[in-house]
């Protein structure tokens, strides 16, 4: 009967090395993300949005993602009071595992730059960053897979949820915040 109680324990520490590689990982903190987006020693500036309902509809319309609130933030970037972009953190759920991207738009709104922060489903089905450029300075309404985004095998989900994310906060900008501002 010992071999049954160490059988027993190697399984239970075999589950556990599994659960805790599965874990996921965080690629940058929310300074460093900032770093990335607007350089070192920037000023930046949080803005709320408080979307009305009207607003709201045509969002998800436009986006062809539902938003999870009402209320959302853009950061500014700034460099001697002049914008040199804007960022926006978006969290959603890939498949069960959550993910967090830094979306940067230009000082005129366009894509220019999307990075993974988080990542906590398996690795492989984590797009990679050059597959993020196909989509920069490029409308909204091509922000699809298959339709102006070529998809990635064993990630389409991945793919998905994040081109949600960008068309999401493209159309927020367009027209909650630049509108409002």
């Amino acid at each position: 009967m010992p071999n049954l109680g160490i059988t027993i324990l190697i399984s239970v520490l075999w589950v556990l090395g599994v659960f805790h590689t599965a874990s996921g990982t965080v690629y940058y903190s929310k300074d460093e993300a900032f770093e990335l987006a607007f350089g070192h020693g920037m000023n930046i500036e949080q803005v709320p949005v408080f979307l009305t309902d009207q607003q709201l509809a045509e969002i998800e319309k436009t986006a062809q993602a539902k938003l999870e609130s009402k209320l959302f933030t853009f950061y500014v970037g700034k460099r001697q009071g002049q914008v040199v972009g804007y960022a926006a953190l978006e969290s959603h759920t890939v498949r069960t595992q959550p993910e967090t991207m830094l979306i940067v738009l230009s000082p005129t709104g366009e894509l220019v730059r999307t990075e993974i922060l988080a990542f906590h489903e398996p690795p492989e089905y984590q797009p990679p960053a050059r597959w993020f450029e196909q989509m920069y300075r490029r409308p909204v309404a091509d922000l699809h897979l298959n339709r102006g985004i070529d998809g990635i095998s064993g990630a389409t989900l991945s793919s998905r949820a994040a081109l949600a994310s960008i068309r999401k906060v493209l159309t927020i900008f367009k027209i909650a915040f630049r509108e409002g501002a």
